[in-house]
């Protein structure tokens, strides 16, 4: 079997620059590279109701707009599967049967599941769709038989948890599961980008993203104001990398060409850095710069989006024959796991002639 990826985003909003140098780019390069068998790129819209069950509407409008965003980026629907979660009923059915192989306290344990408990302030309401995540995962990944899951670093024990059902799958019913790897972003600045306002993660829900559909007005805004180091006052004084939000994005996204085009006084990324580090260098040049590394970046994203935005109807054409396909896979995965669970009774000939057998003999 060929090397298969699976990966996806949750439709709560429109995609941002966190998504594109965390796993957007990287699934673009890994879908041209030839290395992969087939790619399956899912817009997790179950997911996305297990915190949303009373706005549906929040999810059902931006399924086109993360379909908007991946085909801007250059995900191609000749190359890569583009597919609805909700589309596909067996994801449920195996999530109902993997539930069996996880204990409650295994998911209150799993860091990813207890963060995002805790910024939604759900304490003991949680619901059971959004505290059996993981599961549902596990069946995403297990079901098209993926064998590399590209993520961003906060996703690793969810792939972990992942690994471990299907571990255990393996060792009660016999070897029917692919044990997936987990594929992170090569630059580590890439890893978690942090929003705009220096926190952690930048998240839609904390208004620090930059989207990849933004004009450049407000991209440029965006930057402008972005948080750097609070001591830095003077030019003169001395500046701090750590925690500089402006450094990190520069990290992710900054290479050689751009000095050559947007700052020629400087040779590359740590000759900014040096200077910036003993002093003598202004935020608001090294947020320019950054601007202009960003605009290069995101224009042509911008301006795909914009021709896909005309013909709407062949980018539902494109999700609902990237659905098809993915539910004949794995319906297939599924009858793999019924057959090894021992539960295809009406596919069992010889458990049929067998009890055939003991009732005529009585």
């Amino acid at each position: 079997m060929g090397k298969i990826i699976l990966t996806g985003d949750r439709p709560t909003g429109r995609l941002h620059v966190g998504h594109y140098v965390g796993s957007l780019k990287r699934r673009v390069e890994l879908q041209n590279s030839g290395e992969f068998e087939k790619i399956y790129i899912m817009i997790a819209d179950a997911q996305a109701l297990t915190d949303n069950a009373d706005n549906p509407d929040k999810v059902r409008e931006n399924i086109i707009e993360v379909a908007l965003d991946y085909l801007a980026c250059g995900l191609d629907p000749l190359k890569s599967t583009i597919f609805i979660q909700s589309m596909i009923p067996e994801l449920t059915e195996l999530t109902f049967y993997y539930m069996n192989l996880v204990t409650v306290s295994r998911l209150q344990r799993n860091p990813t599941v207890k963060n995002e408990i805790k910024m939604r302030n759900f304490e003991a309401s949680i619901p059971v769709g959004f505290f059996n995540y993981p599961i549902s995962q596990a069946a995403d990944i297990t079901a098209f038989k993926a064998t590399t899951v590209p993520v961003g670093e906060d996703q690793m024990p969810m792939i972990e948890q992942t690994k471990e059902i299907v571990h255990k799958f393996n060792s009660v019913y016999g070897e029917a599961l692919v044990d997936p790897q987990i594929l992170l972003p090569d630059n580590e600045a890439c890893l978690r980008l942090p929003g705009t306002d220096g926190k952690a993660k930048m998240s839609k829900s904390l208004g620090n993203c930059i989207y990849l559909a933004e004009e450049p007005e407000e991209i440029k805004k965006k930057v402008m104001s972005m948080y750097t180091d609070p001591d830095h006052i003077k030019i003169t004084d001395p500046g701090k990398l750590e925690g500089n939000t402006v450094f990190t994005y520069l990290d992710a996204f900054s290479r050689q060409e751009h000095f050559e085009r947007y700052l020629p006084d400087y040779a590359n990324l740590q000759e900014l850095k040096d200077h910036y580090v003993r002093g003598g260098l202004g935020d608001v040049k090294v947020k320019k710069f950054l601007n202009n590394v960003l605009q290069e970046e995101l224009e042509p994203i911008r301006n795909r989006r914009k021709e896909y935005q005309k013909d709407i109807a062949y980018v539902y054409d494109i999700l609902k024959k990237g659905s098809e396909e993915a539910e004949k896979v794995a319906a297939q995965t599924l009858s793999d796991v019924k057959a090894a669970m021992r539960i295809n009774y009406f596919d069992d000939d010889e458990l049929i002639a067998r009890h055939i057998a003991k009732y005529q003999e009585q």
